[in-house]
């Protein structure tokens, strides 16, 4: 059976764009879940220092101002990242979101940092997956009643494009859930940074570190995978293998995004507006590739991804951009702007797990 995505445009006549977020939210039928008393994790990215193209807290706000009306506890929270930035940890992760504008006074509502101070707060999720067998999710992500997820889709490097499942599936992992997606293998160290502090060996639970003459090893017969050393190097010497392709990157973020939606009431919006080419997760941002299309919502976030792509590809590049300046290879915008990447599969995976059906009905609310 085909779902439902609800859509209105960026076009307005006198009503402010947040009010017409909730106009379209209403429509969609997002009040119709239970949010008396109850948290409610309003997964969201805070946007990497220095880039300029993540959503606005202003849509935030009109998100958790409508949540808040029926009675619900919301909070807005990711969860740190597994590469170098200013978001690897929660205390900059949190500097972070205060200077992107993301204040209990701008939004009515905290920020959490879902996987706590070095992103080793994780909940362990059992799935019987294809490709993961236990899904490692922020702590906090999981303790909330509802999830609603609130992503701004745009291209991406490594998943052709970044939208709602990228945000649940990838954004909700743990530093040990990332590291799974994005790697098959175990982590490394970049020998010319380390200095020798034994950081990482105090992190590690394996005894699966040494340090001899002042670097860092890895006994990778001990180790487990876990990420806590990347998360613990004050040199960022250790790092991820990122030896994973792309397709299974995409798979395995499909089974993420399951295991944090399963068993809970779970609501998703897609804002597709400054499409930029790379993931927010850059220090800077390019020019966007598309022009801004309109906001869209749904119970279901496969059929929501697949509405906002199809939306996408009926648009004409915008000149002088990554996207016209790649070589055209298909009628793909997405996998013409990273031809390494095919989209297609982290649908593919999402409904072979029962998030949802790429099948929908589009509903224009004007």
């Amino acid at each position: 059976m085909a779902s439902k995505v609800y859509f209105t445009s960026m076009r307005t006549h006198g009503e402010s764009l947040p009010h017409k977020l909730q106009r379209l939210l209403k429509k969609a039928g997002m009040e119709s879940i239970d949010f008396d008393g109850k948290y409610v994790a309003v997964k969201i990215h805070f946007g990497e220092l220095g880039n300029l193209a993540y959503l606005r807290p202003n849509w935030a706000k009109a998100v958790c101002d409508l949540i808040k009306a029926q009675g619900g506890k919301p909070f807005l929270t990711d969860c740190n990242t597994l590469y170098v930035g200013s978001r690897k940890n929660a205390l900059d992760h949190l500097d972070t979101a205060y200077e992107n504008g993301f204040s209990p006074f701008s939004t009515g509502c905290h920020v959490i940092i879902a996987d706590g101070l070095k992103g080793t707060d994780e909940a362990i999720v059992p799935i019987d997956g294809e490709y993961v067998k236990e899904a490692k999710i922020g702590q906090a992500v999981m303790d909330a009643d509802i999830f609603i997820s609130l992503s701004h889709f745009k291209g991406h490097e490594g998943t052709g494009f970044g939208g709602a499942i990228k945000n649940i599936g990838m954004g909700c992992g743990s530093r040990a859930g990332k590291m799974e997606q994005h790697s098959a293998g175990k982590p490394l160290i970049d020998a010319d940074r380390c200095v020798g502090c034994g950081m990482c060996i105090k992190a590690c639970a394996h005894d699966a570190i040494k340090v001899t003459d002042r670097k860092a090893a890895i006994d990778y017969d001990k180790c487990v995978g876990c990420g806590r050393c990347i998360g613990a190097c004050l040199k960022d010497a250790v790092h991820d293998a990122g030896d994973e392709t792309n397709e299974i990157l995409c798979r395995k973020m499909a089974e993420y995004a399951w295991a944090v939606c399963k068993d809970r009431p779970h609501f998703h919006i897609s804002l597709v507006l400054d499409v930029s080419p790379l993931c927010d997760c850059y220090g800077s941002n390019d020019a966007p590739i598309l022009p801004d299309i309109g906001m869209f919502a749904s119970f279901d976030p496969v059929a929501l991804d697949k509405a906002c792509v199809d939306a996408c590809l009926k648009q004409q590049p915008l000149p002088h951009t990554h996207l016209t300046e790649m070589p055209h290879v298909c009628e793909d915008h997405f996998i013409n702007s990273h031809p390494a990447t095919d989209w297609r599969a982290q649908l593919d995976q999402a409904e072979k797990m029962g998030l949802g059906s790429r099948e929908y009905e589009l509903v224009e609310v004007r």
